[in-house]
């Protein structure tokens, strides 16, 4: 007698089951974790924790697929009550959902049952959660060759649909506005300004200007698009992704800058900064750059050391700022510097300054203030994200006027928050610019591989180019919803570790998709006239830039997780 085949809501059900066995075992490693940091008065150090970084990042990793699979379940379900489907047939949605699941399983089951003792589990933690029959036979079942090559056989005849976005009508509206920008206006200038390091032509400047995409996170009493009762993160990750589509360097990145600096601005400016700074961000009238990184310490802001000194009116600033993206065309930049010369303070001794310069195109510029004071930039050569340039910043007794210290005399010393307010935006935007690079590679590989002919037949026609695409659909789909979710968590004043979790996986995916788009290319992958060559170098800037991922696993990610987790005896309960 044959067994019959499990319901859709039954296989949704025992993703939900094999994620929960898998999230216990997670939760009881993050409680060992915490354990093994702990000082003799409870508290976390970060000596101890940094003791054990790949389990800390794996931990991170697989917190963070867990986050998204379960978002992708949601996903199912509503992609499900919005368009019906057959009660027998898997949506299109549900096979993304299931696959996407039963890979996150699988990998984290690698990961706690290669190294088990590292995570503090042994056999019968292991046998109870990761290891339990049903999990195993969750993985078993959706995961063979024929089951994934089916979906990439169903992905040829979606014409690079991935399924639906369930946007509501205002953000639907959004995103066709956007994706029209992009295939008119940006697609025919991408080639062109990567491969001959451009500035970003006033064709695409003009335009984003004109539908009012500097102001996404502006509020509208401060002449931006964005209700003054509620943010808006979900417009601008919509807006973002396809902007990005069309080029990351050339347009996908251009409201990054000026959603950091906006969020800094609301977070933490006074009202005479606000009503001075963000109706010209939100018009474009002032383009800008956010000066924070320094050359010896990339991601470590609290150990900052550009100096901020007072003097008659304002703070004098010497020293180097780095990977300033924009720095030339900014005609404002937001510098984080110190102002309190005790390094022992770390982040509390840093400050936020709004610096004035001339706007300048090109790849190097020089700024001579009345008083002397000297700011001097040169581009950084990249092997991608062109258009946008980034520079290392010199400053010599750079004078900002005491009004523009972000929040005032109450802001020294704030630098560090303001900076993470402006950040926090910057991530989920970054995953959405992952997500426009993925869609972008998406649909060049699977046109590409439906008029490839080897040996005879399209490559379309093989089963592991069957499989590529499959996988390469589902993760698209499900990242675009990972980040939706988050999107709508932020509008709700919520999901600041969502976002960074996001940005972290988003980011390792799209340097994976892009890398299969370019392989199902061949050897025309590799050329640089082809598109999917500027997509693989672009996305591989993903993970460095708003947050490497090492930082962002191990500092932020892992020492959340490790901070909020349970007791041993809780999670056994």
């Amino acid at each position: 007698m044959s067994q019959s085949i499990p319901t859709p809501a039954e296989q949704l059900q025992q993703a939900a089951l094999a994620l929960a066995a898998v999230q216990k075992a997670l939760d009881y490693s993050l409680a060992d974790l915490k354990e093994r940091s702990q000082k003799a008065d409870g508290k976390i150090s970060a000596a101890l924790l940094d003791q054990h970084q790949l389990v800390s990042y794996d931990l991170a990793l697989s917190c963070a697929e867990t986050t998204g699979a379960r978002f992708a379940l949601d996903y199912a379900q509503r992609a499900r009550a919005a368009g019906g489907g057959s009660v027998g047939e898997l949506t299109l949605e549900e096979r993304f959902a299931l696959l996407f699941a039963a890979e996150a399983v699988q990998a984290i089951r690698n990961r706690l049952t290669t190294r088990p003792a590292d995570f503090g589990l042994n056999d019968s933690w292991l046998g109870a959660t990761v290891d339990d029959p049903a999990v195993r036979q969750f993985c078993l079942s959706q995961l063979p060759a024929a089951r994934v090559a089916e979906l990439g056989q169903l992905m040829r005849a979606e014409n690079g649909v991935t399924g639906a976005y369930l946007l509501d009508d205002h953000h639907e509206l959004m995103r066709e506005t956007f994706r029209r920008v992009a295939e008119e206006v940006v697609m025919p200038l991408a080639e062109e300004i990567h491969r001959h390091d451009l500035d970003i032509p006033d064709a695409i400047l003009d335009q984003v200007k004109d539908l009012g995409c500097f102001g996404i996170s502006i509020p509208e009493r401060f002449g931006g698009i964005q209700s003054d009762e509620q943010e808006d993160n979900l417009g601008m990750i919509v807006v973002t992704e396809e902007l990005t589509r069309g080029s990351l360097g050339a347009a996908g990145s251009l409201i990054t800058r000026p959603e950091i600096l906006s969020k800094a601005l609301l977070k933490g400016g006074t009202e005479q900064q606000k009503m001075k700074w963000l109706p010209q961000l939100a018009s474009g009238d002032m383009l800008c750059a956010v000066a924070v990184t320094e050359p010896n310490y990339g991601s470590d802001v609290a150990n900052m050391r550009l100096k901020a000194t007072k003097t008659e009116g304002g703070w004098l600033l010497n020293g180097a700022k780095t990977w300033c993206t924009f720095g030339g065309k900014a005609g404002v930049l937001l510098i984080l510097a110190r102002t309190n010369p005790d390094i022992s303070l770390g982040h509390r001794g840093l400050s936020m300054f709004l610096l004035e310069k001339p706007s300048t195109p090109g790849h190097a510029f020089e700024f001579i203030q009345d008083g002397g004071g000297k700011l001097t930039g040169k581009a950084i050569a990249t092997i991608g994200y062109r258009g946008m340039h980034s520079f290392d910043l010199f400053f010599d007794n750079v004078f900002v006027p005491d009004d523009n210290m972000l929040g005032g005399p109450e802001g020294e010393g704030k630098g560090f928050y303001f900076t993470m307010a402006g950040f926090a935006g910057g991530r989920i935007q970054t995953a959405a610019r992952a997500v426009g690079i993925m869609q972008a590679a998406y649909e060049k590989a699977l046109s590409y591989s439906q008029e490839r002919m080897v040996f005879g037949y399209p490559i379309g026609d093989y089963q592991l180019t069957q499989i590529k695409l499959a996988r390469m659909a589902a993760y698209l789909a499900i990242g675009r919803q990972f980040t939706y979710s988050v999107g709508r968590l932020m509008d709700k004043g919520e999901g600041d570790m969502e976002a960074s979790m996001v940005k972290f996986f988003t980011c390792k995916t799209a340097e994976w998709v892009t890398r299969e788009a370019l392989q199902i290319h061949g050897g025309m992958g590799y050329a640089e006239e082809v598109s999917v060559s500027r997509y693989f170098i672009d996305a591989r800037v993903l993970s460095i830039f708003e947050g490497a991922e090492e930082t962002l696993a191990l500092k932020v990610i892992a020492r959340s997780l490790v901070d909020n987790a349970k007791s041993k005896a809780e999670v056994e309960k």
